[in-house]
This record gives C-alpha cells, sequence and structure tokens, in this order.
C-alpha cells in the first residue's frame, strides 16, 4: 500500500511538474478582441504587434459599411498605445496621441491602410479589406 501510494505521489509530481513545463513553453497568445467597435462589427483581419505587445483589430459592420480598428494591448497598464485607420491615400484623421480606438471610417468600395502601436513597437498594414 505504501509502495503504491509513493508511486501515485511521484506520478502526480512529475505530471505537475511537466505541465507546468508546457504551460510555460507554450507561445503568448493575441489580446483578445474585446468588442469595443460595438454592436454588429466582426473581426476581418488582425495584427500581432511586435514583442508580443498587443493587437490591432480591423473590424466591419455589415449593416452601415463602416470598418473599424481597436488597439489591444497584452497589458492593460500599457503606457502609450496607439491606433489608426484611413482611406487608402487619404489622411489619418487628426486623433488623440495616443488613442487605442475605436476608429471608424466608411470603408464601402475603398481599400484601407491601418495599424498601431504599444509602448512604441508599431505595425502597419496598407491596401487591405479593399471592396
Amino acid at each position: 500500500m505504501r509502495l503504491l501510494r509513493k508511486s501515485l505521489t511521484t506520478a502526480t509530481a512529475t505530471l505537475a511538474l511537466l505541465a507546468g513545463g508546457a504551460i510555460a513553453a507554450a507561445p503568448a497568445s493575441a489580446a483578445a478582441y474585446n468588442g469595443a467597435c460595438g454592436t454588429g462589427y466582426q473581426v476581418v483581419n488582425s495584427l500581432r504587434i511586435p514583442g508580443n505587445q498587443g493587437t490591432v483589430y480591423l473590424t466591419y459592420n455589415n449593416s452601415n459599411g463602416y470598418n473599424c480598428a481597436v488597439t489591444i494591448p497584452e497589458n492593460p497598464g500599457a503606457a502609450a498605445v496607439d491606433v489608426w485607420l484611413n482611406r487608402a491615400g487619404e489622411p489619418t484623421p487628426g486623433l488623440p496621441d495616443p488613442y487605442p480606438g475605436p476608429v471608424y471610417v466608411d470603408g464601402r468600395g475603398s481599400c484601407l491602410e491601418w495599424g498601431g502601436s504599444v509602448n512604441g513597437r508599431r505595425v502597419d498594414w496598407r491596401d487591405t479589406s479593399c471592396g
């Protein structure tokens, strides 16, 4: 009985160590979209910010034709979170700096330029969601 109990304890400890190692070795997951753009907006694209700082989401609302972009940081206490979204070839609208979003643009029949940054790490996408 003691041998069985000792074997079970050892096996349980080994599994706990293996599970802990597997969790620690897993890649960082993307900051989840939080619905910041509002009702009816569905994610159509996303970009990971270098260094696993966060994710920029591009969403679209079929009922009104608007796109929305928002930056979600991995660390909610991030010092500087920014987002931008505009029709290709048009200037980015003036926004407070930093501004995490949401930002809205009537995207019907247009190509879009969008991106974001967290703590100085930036990612951009050009000519996406054309149509």
